[in-house]
C-alpha cells in the first residue's frame, strides 16, 4: 500500500460504496480497528508520535552541564567549552557513564535556552536590500595550487558587487598592499566603474593601521590606502572585528568558498600565476550565467542593470607598486623581498628605482624602464635574464657556457634549439671565442627585432652554411619584410647547391681550410715586388738645358 493518506482514502471509499463494517474494513486492509476508526473520523492521518529519547544516566549531571553553559557566556569566544570537551570532563572529573551522543543532544537543546534565560537575544540575521551600483564587498581567501610542479599556498582577492553578485577574482602570491590595490584596479576595470556608496572590508593591515575600539567604526588608515581611495573616489566601510564582522559581509565570505569549490577543486596545475588569472577571467565570465539562491534572474542580467549606475573611473590609472631603491650588486642583481632579480650590467654599483607590484616588478633607470620581471614567489628565488649580461659576455665569451643566465634562458625556453645549433656550428667554424661572440651578436638582434624574425634568420643562415651574425641579420630583415623564408638567389640554382660565405669568416680563417663548404684557395699570395721598379724611374725634363745655362752666363 502507498502512503497513509492513500490508505485512509481507500478505507473511506470502501465504507462509503460497499458499506463494510469496521471489522470487515480492518480485515480487508490488514490494519487495526483503531486505524479504521481514525480513517472514518478524518481523512487526515494523525501525526506519528516520535518517542522521546531519554538518557537516565545523564539526569544527575544536567545541572553541571547547565553551569558550564552559563560559564561559556562570559568566556572568550575561542575558549568556550564544546560538547566534546564537556563529555571529556564528565568522564575524567566525575567518572560519568554517559555517551557522547547524549551530551551532544542535551547541549544543543539547552544552549539557546540558557542564552534566553540570561537575557541574551539569540543571533538573528536580518535580510538586507542593496541598491544597484551602490555597494561592494572585498576579502582575501587562501588557495592551494600546483605552481610549476610545486604545491604552493596563494591568496585569492575577491571583489563582489552586493546587488547583482557579480564577482571578480585574482590570485596572488601574497596578500600585501600591492596585491590589495592591484586587485581593486583589475576589478574596477573589469566592471567598468566604482561603487557609488561604499565598499565593505575586514580590518586588513593593507588598509588599516589601528582599530580604535569603543568608537563607531573609527580606524587609522594607511596613507597610501587613503590616497588610493581618494584617487578612485569611494568610501570604505569597516566591519566589526572577529566573527561578528564576518556576518556584515556574508556575501563575499560565501563567494570565496563557492568559487574555490567550483573552479579550484582539484588544485589547478599551472606554470605561472598569470596563466591561472587568465583562466579565472574566463571563469568569472561563465559565472554570469548562474543564479544566486532562488533568484529568477541571472547574475549577468542583474549586472547589466547595475553597471550604468556605477561611479566613473578616473582618467589616469593608479600605480599600485611599492617604490623601493635597492643597489645593484657586482653580479648585476638586486634583492627585493628576499628574492633576486637581474638588471642590465651597466647599472652595477648604482641604486635603481623599483616598482614592486603584486605579480611583477619594474626596474627604472631614471625615467626609463630598465627591466621587468614576473614576481618571484619562493623566498630566496631568482629571476635572471640573459640579455642583461650580453655586453659583459661580449668581452668575456668564455663565461657564457657555465653562466646562470644561460641556464635560466634555457629553462625559460628563450634560448632555443636554433640558438644552440647556431652556437655549435659557429664554434666549429670560428673557434670558441669568436664563435661565441657571433652568437652574442645574434642575441643582441633580439633587442631591435622580433624573436620570430631572428629565429627565421638563424635557420636561413644555417641552411646556407653561413654562421655569421651579419647573415642572420640580413635574413631576419628579409623575413620581417615579408619575403618569408626564401633563400638567397645564389642558393636557388637548380644545378647544384650554393652556399653563402661570410667575407669576415673568409678573411679571418686559415686560407688552407675548407670554409663554409668552399674548396681551398690555391692562388699565390699577392706581392708588392713589382712596385719597386717605379722607385727607379725618373721623370724626363720638359725642355733641354743650354751650355751657357750650366755655366751661369748668357750670350747676346
Amino acid at each position: 500500500m502507498g502512503s497513509r493518506v492513500e490508505l485512509y482514502s481507500e478505507i473511506r471509499r470502501a465504507a462509503r460504496v460497499e458499506g463494510l463494517s469496521v471489522n470487515a474494513l480492518a480485515k480487508r486492509f490488514r490494519v487495526h480497528r483503531r486505524t479504521v476508526r481514525q480513517a472514518l473520523a478524518s481523512p487526515v492521518p494523525p501525526d506519528r508520535k516520535t518517542p522521546e529519547r531519554r538518557a537516565p544516566k545523564l539526569e544527575s549531571f544536567k545541572p553541571l552541564i547547565d553551569g558550564w553553559l552559563r560559564e561559556n557566556l562570559i568566556a572568550p569566544k575561542k575558549q568556550r567549552m564544546t560538547a566534546t570537551r564537556m563529555h571529556a570532563r564528565l568522564l575524567d572529573e566525575h567518572a560519568a557513564d554517559v555517551s557522547y551522543a547524549a551530551v551532544r543532544d542535551y547541549v544543543a537543546k539547552r544552549r539557546r535556552e540558557v542564552l534566553v534565560e540570561a537575557g541574551r537575544i539569540p543571533e538573528v540575521f536580518v535580510p538586507q536590500l542593496h541598491a544597484p551600483g551602490a555597494e561592494a564587498e572585498v576579502d582575501f581567501g587562501e588557495v592551494w595550487v600546483i605552481l610549476a610542479g610545486v604545491k604552493t599556498k596563494c591568496h585569492m582577492f575577491t571583489f563582489r558587487l552586493s546587488h547583482s553578485g557579480k564577482a571578480i577574482h585574482r590570485v596572488y602570491s601574497t596578500q600585501s598592499q600591492e596585491a590589495f590595490l592591484e586587485g581593486h584596479i583589475d576589478a574596477f576595470d573589469e566592471i567598468g566603474g566604482v561603487p557609488a556608496l561604499h565598499i565593505k572590508y575586514d580590518n586588513l593591515t593593507a588598509a588599516v593601521k589601528t582599530v580604535i575600539y569603543g568608537s563607531d567604526r573609527r580606524r587609522v588608515e594607511n596613507d597610501r590606502w587613503v590616497l588610493f581611495r581618494s584617487h578612485y573616489g569611494f568610501d570604505a566601510f569597516y566591519c566589526l572585528p572577529g566573527i561578528d564582522g564576518a556576518h556584515e559581509k556574508g556575501g563575499v565570505e560565501g563567494e570565496v568558498g563557492r568559487f574555490r569549490r567550483t573552479w579550484l577543486s582539484p588544485m589547478p596545475e599551472i606554470e605561472s600565476l598569470a596563466e591561472l588569472n587568465a583562466m579565472i577571467r574566463r571563469w568569472d565570465t561563465r559565472d554570469e550565467d548562474r543564479r544566486i539562491n532562488q533568484r529568477r534572474t541571472k547574475v549577468g542580467d542583474d549586472f547589466a542593470i547595475e553597471r550604468p549606475l556605477l561611479g566613473p573611473l578616473p582618467t589616469e590609472r593608479f600605480d599600485p607598486g611599492l617604490v623601493l631603491h635597492p643597489r645593484v650588486d657586482r653580479s648585476g642583481l638586486i634583492t627585493v623581498r628576499m628574492a633576486k632579480y637581474s638588471v642590465p650590467a651597466r647599472l652595477i654599483g648604482r641604486k635603481v628605482r623599483v616598482s614592486l607590484r603584486a605579480s611583477e616588478i619594474v626596474v627604472f633607470d631614471g625615467h626609463r624602464e630598465a627591466a621587468r620581471h614576473e614576481r618571484v614567489v619562493a623566498r630566496g628565488g631568482e629571476s635572471i635574464v640573459l640579455d642583461h649580461y650580453l655586453e659583459v659576455l661580449r668581452l668575456k665569451p668564455g663565461a657564457l657556457p657555465g653562466s646562470t643566465a644561460l641556464a635560466a634562458a634555457r629553462e625559460a625556453g628563450v634560448f632555443t634549439t636554433a640558438h644552440e645549433a647556431f652556437w655549435q656550428e659557429s664554434r666549429k667554424v670560428n673557434g670558441d671565442s669568436v664563435g661565441t661572440r657571433e652568437l652574442i651578436e645574434v642575441l643582441l638582434l633580439h633587442r631591435s627585432m622580433r624573436g620570430v624574425d631572428v629565429i627565421a634568420g638563424i635557420r636561413a643562415a644555417l641552411t646556407v652554411g653561413a654562421v655569421s651574425a651579419d647573415v642572420v641579420a640580413v635574413e631576419a630583415r628579409r623575413h620581417a619584410g615579408g619575403s618569408g623564408s626564401s633563400r638567397h638567389l645564389v642558393a636557388q640554382r637548380p644545378d647544384r647547391e650554393q652556399r653563402v660565405v661570410s667575407l669576415t669568416q673568409r678573411r679571418l680563417a686559415d686560407p688552407a681550410a675548407v670554409i663554409a663548404g668552399l674548396p681551398p684557395d690555391t692562388r699565390p699570395l699577392p706581392t708588392v715586388a713589382g712596385y719597386d721598379d717605379l722607385l727607379r724611374r725618373r721623370a724626363r725634363p720638359a725642355f733641354a738645358e743650354s751650355p751657357t745655362d750650366r755655366e751661369g752666363t748668357t750670350g747676346t
